[in-house]
């Protein structure tokens, strides 16, 4: 789960990082509220939506009085913001972070994120923070440097220390810096952030070290003991199809393809992807209906896919093994009938009673085309996608 600047920033402070003061707006006349209570004469205003690059494509503007502000509030609010990191639709702009500018001296980056081949939560930091971070992790990535913490003992100072050297801070701004990692790894541990990243993370001309933006994950499975962090969710800012299939218990992630996948096992789901791309196909999505694929979460699995008018065509691939094959059948067939399918259907199963799962679906009487081998399933429903 993601959240925004000014929720992120919000966590930071109370875990005793420094942030730009600043106040969040939902409209023109809110921002100006919001900069005439920050005072000053210039502001920066920021669009907040769950995308980074704002910056490049307009989401960021500094201005200066309070007609400018308003003014910035009601280019960015009610418009979609689109950026590298969203698809070609956008991401809605339903409020702006007016902030005060900060004198800054130097752009830093810093992260955190949970290894999961380490099994370890590792820091990265950089020198050369800001909108180009990418470009340097692409060709010069020997400015960036990690660390890797030990859950056993935990962040030690020597390690924050080591990257604030590293970055070329001085002793009293490494002391500073060393405060910050210790709140950014309090964040991780204690509410169960997956990723943490402050870029840039800036050295004013005074001297200081603060946390200029602010992006903030949580682990999903963790949210239960989270339900704080969870309320902070903007269902907005999330594609619907996959919000309802949180509601579903299902893996869902949309693609731009036109062939609906439905796949017990993550690992055979992107297999199956896979081979669809191999015989020209494009998939729809990625879907795990997980295990025990029953006749319920077959038929909501079916709901979520057909939910896009761009699926022509839809691959099952299921492997009978914790639930026997003539039972998925009766599931599949229960659910065409349920949902009223209209694109025709491949399905592949595999595993006990296979032959007998098989049979059912052929004398179903529906559009369901029933394979044993999966390169003929997916030229199979590549041909279906591109004759509907």
């Amino acid at each position: 789960m993601n959240l925004h600047e000014y929720q992120a920033k919000e966590i930071f402070a109370r875990y005793g990082i420094p942030v730009p003061q600043g106040a969040l707006a939902a409209s023109p006349e809110a921002a100006r509220a919001a900069a005439k209570q920050i005072g000053g004469e210039k502001f920066v205003v920021k669009a907040q939506v769950h995308a980074g690059g704002r910056g490049k494509v307009g989401g960021v503007k500094l201005v200066e009085g309070f007609d400018a502000v308003e003014e910035a509030a009601k280019k960015m609010l009610g418009t979609r913001l689109v950026t590298k990191q969203t698809d070609a639709k956008g991401l809605p702009v339903n409020s702006v972070w007016v902030e005060k500018p900060s004198n800054i001296a130097r752009e830093l980056y810093v992260s955190a994120v949970v290894d999961r081949s380490r099994e370890r939560l590792v820091f990265m930091a950089s020198p050369a923070g800001g909108m180009d971070i990418e470009e340097v992790a692409e060709h010069t990535p020997e400015k960036i440097k990690s660390i890797t913490v030990n859950p056993s003992c935990g962040l030690q100072p020597f390690q924050a220390r080591e990257l604030g050297f590293f970055m070329g801070l001085t002793k009293e701004q490494v002391d500073q810096f060393t405060k910050i990692m210790t709140g950014l790894y309090r964040v991780c541990t204690e509410l169960d952030a997956s990723l943490i990243e402050i870029n840039p993370l800036i050295v004013t001309a005074e001297g200081n070290v603060f946390a200029l933006d602010a992006k903030l994950n949580f682990d999903d499975n963790a949210l239960y003991r989270q339900k704080a962090i969870a309320d902070m969710r903007d269902p907005t800012q999330e594609d619907e199809r996959e919000r309802v299939a949180l509601q579903y218990d299902l893996n869902y992630v949309s693609l731009e393809g036109d062939i609906g996948c439905m796949v017990n096992g993550a690992g055979l789901a992107m297999a199956t992807m896979d081979i669809i791309k191999l015989h020209g196909g494009q998939p729809a999505n990625f879907l795990d209906v997980g295990g025990g694929a029953t006749a319920e979460r077959v038929t909501n699995a079916f709901k979520l896919i057909t939910s896009s008018p761009d699926v022509k065509a839809i691959l099952v691939n299921i492997f009978g093994g914790i639930v026997r094959c003539d039972l998925i059948a009766e599931g599949i067939i229960e659910a065409v009938k349920q949902v009223g399918l209209k694109v025709p259907v491949v399905a592949r199963l595999q595993g006990t009673n296979m032959e007998k799962g098989q049979e059912m679906l052929k004398s179903s009487g529906l559009k369901i085309i029933p394979v044993s081998d999966l390169t003929e399933a997916a030229k199979t429903v590549v041909a279906a996608a591109k004759t509907k």
